[in-house]
């Protein structure tokens, strides 16, 4: 694999990390990606000289120690700008790319940035804010026709050639902030983490020693840099020394993993689950499974015996995912843990973590030598985890400390004040700690169902459930009130490859899901049990994480309410 990347960066900044990592790796790929259809790349040493170039020909046209705005997809010139702004000493705000027009206006707004460098991909939504903030905010193309990219890096390259010192001898300190980050939900409700330098390079250096990261890895950078396991994943690998690839689209993933070479990919269950699916119909159709059979069974007792040969043995499968992949990581929901098993047995080892945008974002994580299916693995080394307000069953509210722990809330210190007591962050999460130390997440505080008895009932453990059923795609809990009681009720999002072609009916489908709910309430007490039901063949409305928004699906339901369309679990 070549020499280990723990090496180890010590950087206390993310510049440190970066020019840390160029010093060591100057020749090595830092970022692949494609243009005008041919693969180009950046070195280290060129990704540092297009730095301080870019950097110096932002700090000559006026924008220094600001705050400086990002949106696009994923490309070369969107991390260059984030690393010229951080680097420099500037905070960098990362927008969201699926934002409306409405909502990028108020991020905006409420973020206080000076320039925005944009992807001229999103041009119409930058055509249509532009006029609102006249002269308070620059938008500046660094992707498209009229990027004015090269410009600005001609322009500094020249102002360094003639002595101009004003971003290459600019000290950052480890306090200063380094990145503003909105949480997920609706506009109104988001909050503006911020990160410094320390609480983003501590994470990184977490990572770096208790993960095997290779300066040989190829990563592809998959996961939106808007978000913070997306951005810090990204600075997690270049700080390692690994090269980072840009993916085609959704449907080019497995072409990409070829064409790269990808050897490592971070990405949420949604994804992870779709690859796994795919690969197992094309054995399917092939015919293979028995074969596949036969590989685990001979593998599992090889393993026994202390002897590996997954990835000779199961060669064929690792093919169909580009012939180099060796590791998954899993975050931001929960993995199916056959989803977890299935790829580990065939030699990719597939792990899940933990975190949040408050954190920086990594508070655990498993490793490839301690999976432990269900779990997001033990505690970062320098992360302190422990377990608030305890049921019978060992269930609390997950709290968190550490150096990777936010400086607050921007312009909300009550808000600052409830999420962080005593130097403990309140996750809002609610899980226990198993015997080997392994999180287990349980649910969210605030989705948690409380009954008129008094009975807790966690979503997420009967949505876990109802997700193994073949046909179901996505579903929520979500309660009604009858008779002054809360009743359990479920939405299902159905697959129409499996229903929904032929000449059934609505009702019909329904009358299969009720028997199949049925047995899921018969492997549940009473109080948990699934009453009634509706079903869609609409994908629910999630963030761009693909996380279900609880409270936008629920009004959703409830708008477009219709008494015909709501089903008992068992259907008379």
């Amino acid at each position: 694999m070549g020499k280990i990347a723990s090496y180890v960066n010590r950087g206390k900044t993310i510049k440190e990390m970066i020019y840390n990592a160029a010093g060591e790796f100057p020749d090595r790929y830092a970022f692949r990606f494609k243009k005008n259809g041919e693969i180009q790349g950046k070195t280290f040493s060129e990704l540092v000289d297009e730095i301080e170039a870019f950097g110096t020909g932002i700090c000559k046209r006026g924008y220094d120690n600001c705050r400086i705005g990002i949106i696009g997809e994923n490309s070369y010139p969107w991390f260059l700008a984030f690393l010229s702004a951080v680097c420099g000493g500037n905070t960098a705000v990362p927008f969201d790319k699926g934002l409306t027009e409405t909502e990028l206006e108020t991020c905006v707004l409420r973020s206080g940035i000076k320039v925005m460098f944009y992807d001229e991909k999103f041009q119409n939504i930058v055509d249509h804010i532009k006029p609102i903030h006249g002269d308070k905010v620059d938008f500046i193309s660094i992707c498209g026709k009229n990027s004015l990219l090269d410009t600005i890096i001609s322009e500094g390259r020249n102002a360094v050639l003639n002595g101009e010192k004003c971003y290459t001898d600019r000290i950052v300190e480890k306090e200063a902030t380094a990145v503003f980050l909105f949480t997920s939900g609706t506009t109104s409700d988001s909050k503006i983490v911020i990160l410094s330098h320390d609480n983003i390079a501590s994470n990184i250096r977490d990572m770096l020693e208790m993960e095997i990261f290779y300066p040989t890895d190829v990563n592809m950078a998959f996961l939106p840099f808007h978000h913070s396991f997306g951005l810090v994943g990204c600075l997690v690998f270049l700080s390692s020394g690994a090269d980072n690839v840009f993916c085609d689209g959704l449907k080019y993933v497995q072409k990409n993993f070829t064409e790269y070479g990808v050897s490592v990919f971070v990405g949420v269950p949604l994804i992870v689950e779709n690859l796994y699916n795919k690969v197992m119909k094309q054995i399917e159709k092939q015919g293979k499974t028995k074969t596949v059979n036969t590989g685990l069974k001979l593998s599992n007792f090889l393993r026994k015996i202390g002897i590996d040969k997954r990835r000779k043995i199961f060669g064929e499968i690792i093919d169909k995912l580009g012939g180099s992949l060796r590791l998954i990581i899993s975050g931001a929901a929960a993995l199916d843990p056959a989803v977890s098993a299935g790829l580990n047995n065939f030699g990719i080892d597939t792990i899940q973590g933990y975190g949040l945008t408050e954190t920086s974002p990594v508070l655990t994580a498993e490793r490839p030598w301690a999976i432990s299916p269900g779990s997001v693995g033990t505690p970062m080394k320098s992360v302190k985890v422990r377990i608030e307000e305890k049921d019978e069953n060992g269930i609390g509210e997950i709290v968190v400390c550490g150096p990777n722990i936010m400086q607050g809330y921007y312009n909300q210190p009550e808000e600052t004040a409830k999420a962080i007591v005593d130097g403990w962050f309140h996750t809002g999460d609610l899980g226990r700690i198993d015997d080997k130390g392994n999180l287990i997440i349980t649910g969210r505080k605030k989705n948690v169902i409380v009954l008129k008895n008094g009975k807790n009932i966690f979503p997420e453990e009967i949505e876990e459930l109802i997700l193994k059923l073949p046909y179901v795609t996505e579903c929520m809990m979500f309660t009604r009130e009858k008779h002054n009681e809360l009743v359990l009720w479920c939405e299902i999002v159905y697959d129409t490859e499996t229903y929904g072609k032929g000449e059934e009916s609505e009702k019909q489908i329904a009358e299969k899901f009720a028997a199949d709910l049925a047995a899921v309430n018969n492997i549940l007490p009473q109080y948990k049990h699934i009453n009634h039901f509706i079903i869609s063949d609409e994908p629910m409305v999630k963030t761009t994480t693909q996380k279900v928004k609880r409270r936008v699906e629920t009004e959703k339901i409830y708008k477009h309410w219709d008494e015909e369309k709501c089903y008992n679990t068992v259907i008379k």
